[in-house]
């Protein structure tokens, strides 16, 4: 598990605690893949939410529950072996640090290029580390995600009635596509109830939009996962071991205009049960320029933002804290 050298709540983000709505839990958007209303259904989520679940994904069950049991093996390990597939650079094995800004949660992963052609030394590193299993699992879940993911945003395109159809899924296709791959185990937390006396949670991993365009998440039946609403209400979101679950990205939502909202998210540790998420995000090329697409643009209406490529947004990501705004500086009216 995650080793700490002195236990304690101040390590830790703590946040006041929450109800979820029961609303919410019962009415998270849920899109089967294989409805004809599909598009529709994609487009009014990411409007509202910026988040939904899928059914219907075509994405074989054995494929999610290989990669979980490769990936707990791993995370069993003894420490100084897991040790030696980090730091992450960023790529690689981490534990409880979240980037180099100061962020912490309670929470150990493994962060993996996911495009061969340009897949980093601490991804090949680890992989030689580690067991030919676990990269063979992973391989197998990466290029389902992939195909799952481009058929979402066709989908996507198709419901704003924009072409070509492949607008928004070329950026995944493309061989220099800047996508990555992360697993977060959460280990039982025995600090949490100490922080609920206190009316507090305590955090596995903090607030944060998902910078790139896409995002689909997988998580073991232990539940954690909490979106913000466009009105600062953070809502509980039911675990569901046999779907997925999709959030909006920074760059989706400049690529919309606005349009669509990148979904603010958390995950809460827990005190009893360990939670195994395992989340594929859809990056651009670094050279991509980020702008509204000029076929979703409607007459004299004007780009929120201003123009900027995948690479200048990620080195900006990595200057920032993890509940930073940092689509701010991007922004036409920033500073005025």
């Amino acid at each position: 598990m995650v080793v700490l050298s002195k236990p304690t709540l101040n390590n830790f983000l703590l946040v006041k605690s929450c109800k979820p709505s029961t609303t919410l839990l019962n009415g998270i958007p849920v899109v089967d893949l294989a409805d004809p209303e599909a598009k529709t259904l994609i487009v009014k989520a990411c409007k509202e939410f910026g988040f939904f679940k899928v059914v219907n994904h075509g994405v074989p069950l054995e494929f999610m529950s290989n990669l979980e049991n490769e990936a707990l093996r791993f995370f069993k390990k003894p420490q100084s072996e897991k040790d030696r597939a980090g730091p992450p650079d960023p790529f690689g094995y981490g534990s409880k640090r979240i980037g180099s800004n100061g962020d912490v949660g309670w929470v150990e992963y493994i962060l993996l290029n996911t495009n061969p052609d340009v897949i980093s030394n601490k991804s090949l590193s680890f992989y030689r580390e580690n067991r030919q299993n676990l990269r063979s699992a992973v391989e197998d879940y990466i290029a389902a995600m992939k195909k799952m993911c481009c058929l979402v945003l066709e989908l996507m395109a198709d419901g704003l009635g924009i072409e070509p159809k492949n607008v928004l899924s070329r950026l995944l296709k493309d061989e220099k596509s800047d996508s990555c791959f992360r697993i977060n185990h959460y280990p039982p937390c025995p600090e949490v109830q100490q922080a609920a006396l206190n009316g507090r949670n305590l955090l596995g991993f903090g607030e944060h939009t998902d910078p790139q365009v896409i995002s689909v998440l997988r998580s073991n039946s232990t539940s954690g996962l909490q979106i913000c609403l466009t009105d600062g209400t953070w809502v509980s979101v039911p675990p569901d071991h046999t779907s997925f679950f999709i959030n909006v990205g920074d760059t989706l939502q400049v690529l919309t205009n606005g349009r669509f909202k990148s979904v603010k998210h958390r995950v809460l540790a827990d005190t009893t049960k360990s939670r195994l998420s395992m989340i594929y995000f859809g990056g651009p090329p670094l050279s991509e320029k980020i702008v509204p697409l000029p076929s979703l643009m409607l007459k004299k209406e004007e780009s929120l933002y201003k123009e900027f490529t995948w690479l200048e947004y990620k080195k900006a990501m990595y200057n920032s804290r993890l509940a930073d705004y940092r689509l701010g500086p991007f922004e036409k009216s920033y500073g005025k």
